[in-house]
């Protein structure tokens, strides 16, 4: 188990965070934060560190993630 996953209950954004997620995946949720975790936590998800940085790729997104203080910060969709 990697320590993204081990620390799930560190994951936060910043307002500015959520607003970018919203827009980028054009997305409705009220709790941002508690749609990331559970795109991190699918079985499906792939999970990588490069650097300081952990990026998740589930279904048709891509989740960046600071690997020191767990903020989220940014998402995209990706091309299939």
């Amino acid at each position: 188990m990697n320590s993204l996953i081990e620390n799930i209950d560190k994951l936060h954004t910043t307002k500015l965070g959520i607003e970018r997620i919203k827009r980028n995946l054009q997305i409705e949720t009220e709790d941002v934060v508690q749609w990331c975790k559970a795109r991190i936590l699918d079985k499906d998800a792939s999970i990588e560190r490069i650097g300081k940085n952990w990026y998740i790729t589930i279904d048709n997104c891509k989740l960046t993630v600071n690997a020191y203080s767990y903020t989220i910060i940014t998402a995209h969709k990706t091309k299939k």
